[in-house]
């Protein structure tokens, strides 16, 4: 008995011996992590947003290949990641297709169903990592990384509703919308029959999802939340919502959403400018003039507050799969729009593999990727990328730089930014035709080919979608 007593002994030694390193690792872990300041209105100044989807990113789609590259995204500018909905993605209802006839994974033979993903923005479970992408440990890393550069993590939040395999419609089906004979239904109005719409009358529901985004912020460290279709979620739920969540820490909220309201009284940081993207698409094709791009920042003007942030985008996951890439969209004209998309007041977007000048419909379903040669686009992005983290003339947050558009020729844009004694001329030919152009008359930076120029009031060329940036 003593024999077993002393062997007990040992045992319970060597097993409280272990509990105590394990204890000591994570705390040597957890102090490892790197917490960023908050984000902060100097950052939204002057920062760029990408869009990373993890899934189609690279061959493997895993977060341990996206870590690998997150130190590079600084020299495009990046400070803020946001990170297309990591969570698991039900199986039931699972969507192979889309569009007005889309059709689910089961409804093709057996063989083929296992290439259909489905959805991102079919959830299954809030808290929990899509087994696709890695692990929880996996997305830890990731935040670290990014942290480590400077660069805050935000989360694809799908407020709206969630797959057909959420915990929820078994244990809670009165937190969903039901039709007349008590039956879960998708959002109305629309071909998402993947995912169950959620009922926002119902206050438990509310507290429920609360509480979901409360733990990616105070257990896994995340910035902040896009939220997705924020505009068909009550307003009132971001005014019980987001007040709650930044008691735990500063954060950034992005809605895709556009109205001015989901903006006021600290909700929203940042919305979408959807208007601006249409308009954008609209002069590449010619179906736009100067005209529209005036009534535009008119319109901007008199609907949202001075302090008001808007993200501007040429691309981003819905575009690029279902309407075209960059090229397909805006053809020649596509540098002078993404060039003009970070020239105006407000945030641009970078969208996973526009720095590769990604050239295909990535798919939505299924599993893609692209090559990740630097050329063009690249030298594009870090060019402009640069100028508005560095130049306060680019300023586009609650303290923006100053507008001002100048007389031109018939089809040339011309304003001027400026902040702090510091200006930025863009001269753009929004037409398929060379011109000729005067430009007032001083010393510049052509910036994009780093050039000194003096310019004395002399007209002179500018070809079809050419743009310059000239730096005071």
């Amino acid at each position: 008995m003593k024999n077993y007593a002393l062997i007990a002994c040992v045992l319970f030694a060597f097993i409280a011996c272990k509990t105590e390193k394990k204890e000591e690792a994570e705390v040597a872990i957890k102090d490892t992590k790197v917490i960023l300041d908050p984000i902060s209105s100097s950052d939204l100044e002057t920062a760029v947003i990408y869009e990373a989807n993890i899934r189609q990113y690279s061959p493997e789609g895993t977060f341990k290949e996206f870590i690998k590259d997150i130190p590079q995204l600084k020299e495009l500018g990046v400070k803020v990641i946001w990170l297309m909905p990591v969570f698991p993605i039900s199986k039931t209802k699972r969507k192979a297709t889309g569009g007005s006839d889309s059709k689910f994974a089961s409804e093709f033979p057996e063989e083929e169903q296992g290439k259909y993903l489905g959805s991102y923005y079919a959830v299954t479970d809030f808290t929990e990592i899509n087994p696709e992408f890695g692990t929880k440990e996996d997305f830890r890393e990731l935040i670290e990384m990014a942290h480590k550069n400077s660069i805050y993590v935000i989360l694809d939040w799908v407020p709206n509703h969630t797959g057909w395999d959420h915990e929820w419609l078994k244990t809670n089906p009165d937190y969903y919308t039901q039709n007349e004979k008590g039956e879960v239904v998708h959002p109305e109005g629309t071909d998402w029959t993947d995912v169950a719409d959620l009922n926002y009358e119902n206050q438990d529901m509310r507290k429920a999802m609360i509480d979901d985004m409360t733990y990616w912020i105070t257990e896994e460290g995340v910035d902040g939340f896009r939220c997705d279709v924020a505009g068909s979620v009550p307003t009132d739920f971001w005014q019980q919502a987001v007040p709650e969540l930044r008691g735990n820490k500063d954060i950034f909220m992005l809605a895709e959403a556009w109205e001015p309201e989901l903006l006021d009284d600290n909700l929203f940081d940042m919305a979408y400018a959807w208007d601006g993207h249409h308009l954008l698409n609209g002069l590449a094709k010619g179906e736009k003039t100067l005209a529209d791009y005036e009534a535009y920042i008119q319109k901007m003007n008199k609907d949202y507050a001075s302090d008001d942030i808007l993200m501007n985008f040429v691309t981003n996951h819905d575009e690029n799969s279902w309407n075209g890439s960059l090229k397909e969209r805006m053809g020649d004209a596509s540098e002078l729009m993404t060039a003009l998309s970070f020239m105006l007041k407000g945030m641009p977007l970078i969208y996973s593999g526009q720095e590769y000048d990604l050239n295909h419909r990535l798919k939505f379903f299924e599993k893609d990727s692209f090559p990740k040669t630097k050329g063009d686009s690249w030298k594009l992005l870090q060019k402009l990328g640069q100028l508005k983290n560095l130049n306060s003339a680019l300023n586009g947050g609650k303290n923006a730089a100053a507008y001002e558009r100048l007389d031109s020729e018939n089809n040339i844009l011309m304003f001027e930014r400026s902040k702090n004694g510091e200006a930025i001329l863009f001269v753009g030919n929004f037409s398929d035709e060379g011109n000729k152009i005067s430009i007032p008359e001083g010393n510049y930076l052509d910036y994009m080919v780093n050039k000194k120029i003096e310019l004395k009031g002399d007209a002179f060329e500018i070809g079809p979608w050419e743009y310059k940036i000239l730096v005071k």
